[in-house]
């Protein structure tokens, strides 16, 4: 018995040694593990600033703007000491001293965040941070406050340069938010609240979020609030990847969305503001809107793309190159135009007095021209082409779309240069559904020109029931693509 004890245990050794495993042994499969941030905000920190800007009081000091201290807060209250450190009530002005007017006295006037990008000096934040200020403060991570000079801001863009006067700063290293990847880690530093050196983190939303027409931005799920403007969004390799800039809210706090410039953007706002102190933007003079994928089809395009030209500048680049209202333009300077809002940050991105190649579709045709870009000056308030619509003397009957048109007027076409087009005088049915109203324009039908409302009448003669018609509407000085189909009348 004792031989064969010895023997098992010398069988059951051996299957060891050779890697022999039974499945009540077997270890469990290694889990992914979250980031570790620590080292990663040890590293990136320091160059993270808090940034608070003043006004200077003139006068009554009643009139200047209230501060969010919370009415009833009293000293029994836990958040009592927070809110009158960062939100301190505003005193009422009391008598002034003989001689002294209150003139130029500093008052608190906002705060955010920031980072370093230069040894120098140089410093990014948000431009709504830093508008309107007198004068602006930066707290550096080592608790020194130093004053700062701004540089150059951008309205569009929401971006400002600021430089304090120092060395041997620490600084951010510049990240390449095109690689950026929808899912990927990120975290955020800023002074939420006033509280310095706050840290949060989550993961990329989304990409390319349009809201605004030159930003396409970084949506994320970290958490940012006030005082979080200006910050940096850093990736896990610890590049600055955006800045921190917006947020979607009801309430006025973070609801997990938040939205980001990315740095690739924000690098040529700076060089511009670095070397000039502005931003120089191209523009071509048209207004224009998305198109549909109701629009697209009865068009000719096989997808909804492009930019649809609403209204055109009188005397702007465009109508001096030849486009006209209705054009739906697919590239500009050899790059294709996939969403309304990419033809605003191409043409911005051209340097004014450049010629550039445009491709546009045209009653079903693609068409090459070549525009010249002009400046977009920031004050500039672009005069669009229009004209009253006229009401004809007697309308013929309402056709099978719901209208009941007649011919403009030949003044009228010289006034909104155009070579046809007839005047809406009745609109019911599917037209009223649709949104088309009494004085509107039609221009063109299924890409077809409407010279006369003999021709409108042709064509509608011609509409299949069972397909959708499009419609090129002009009201005052824009023009849109309406779809409706025919009923049997």
């Amino acid at each position: 018995m004792k031989k064969l004890l010895v023997a098992f245990v010398l069988a059951i050794a051996a299957g060891a040694a050779i890697g022999w495993t039974t499945p009540s042994l077997a270890q469990p499969a290694s889990r992914p593990r979250l980031p570790d941030f620590a080292d990663l905000v040890e590293k990136v920190g320091p160059a993270v600033v808090n940034i608070r800007t003043t006004e200077r009081a003139n006068g009554d000091r009643s009139q200047l703007p209230q501060f969010p201290f919370p009415d009833g807060l009293d000293e029994s209250d836990p958040f009592y000491d927070f809110f009158r450190r960062f939100f301190p009530p505003r005193q009422r002005p009391g008598p002034r001293a003989p001689g002294r007017s209150g003139q130029g006295e500093e008052v608190p006037r906002g705060i955010g965040s920031g980072f370093i990008i230069s040894a120098d000096g140089y410093l990014l934040t948000n431009h709504h941070v830093v508008e309107g200020a007198d004068d602006i403060y930066v707290t550096l991570a080592d608790k020194r406050e130093l004053r700062g000079k701004l540089i150059g801001s951008d309205r569009r863009t929401d971006v400002a340069l600021v430089k304090v006067d120092a060395t041997n700063l620490p600084f951010m290293t510049i990240g390449d938010s095109e690689r950026l990847r929808v899912g990927e880690w990120v975290l955020a530093i800023g002074s939420p609240f006033g509280l310095d050196n706050t840290v949060t983190a989550g993961i990329v939303s989304a990409k390319s979020r349009d809201t605004g027409d030159y930003l396409p931005f970084i949506q994320t799920d970290v958490a940012v609030n006030p005082g979080n403007s200006g910050g940096p969004l850093i990736n896990l390799s610890g590049e600055v990847i955006g800045i921190n800039s917006q947020i979607y809210s009801r309430t006025g706090g973070f609801m997990g969305i938040s939205f980001a410039i990315p740095i690739d953007e924000v690098m040529r706002v700076v060089e511009q503001l670095r070397a000039t102190g502005r931003v120089v933007r191209g523009r071509i003079g048209v207004g224009i809107s998305e198109v549909t994928r109701d629009v697209a089809g009865p068009l000719g395009l096989d997808r909804p793309s492009g930019a649809l030209v609403r209204s055109i500048e009188q005397g702007g680049p465009a109508e001096n190159a030849g486009l006209e209202v209705g054009d739906i333009i697919l590239k500009f300077d050899g790059k294709t135009i996939d969403r309304s809002s990419d033809l605003p940050r191409m043409v911005g991105a051209t340097r004014p007095g450049s010629t550039v190649p445009i491709e546009v579709w045209r009653r079903g045709e693609r068409k090459q021209l070549r525009v010249t870009v002009a400046e977009l000056e920031p004050e500039r308030t672009a005069r669009s082409r229009s004209g009253e619509p006229q009401r004809g003397d007697q309308p013929p009957a309402v056709n099978s779309l719901g209208l009941a048109v007649s011919d403009l007027p030949e003044q009228q076409k010289q006034r909104l240069r155009v070579r046809g087009g007839v005047v809406v005088d009745v609109a019911e049915g599917p037209a009223a559904r649709a949104g088309i109203r009494q004085g509107d324009i039609l221009l063109t039908l299924n890409n077809e020109e409407i010279s006369n409302a003999r021709r409108f009448a042709e064509l509608v003669a011609k509409l299949d029931p069972s397909k959708a018609a499009v419609l090129l509407v002009r009201r005052g000085d824009s023009a849109q693509f309406v779809p409706l189909r025919p009923e049997a009348r």
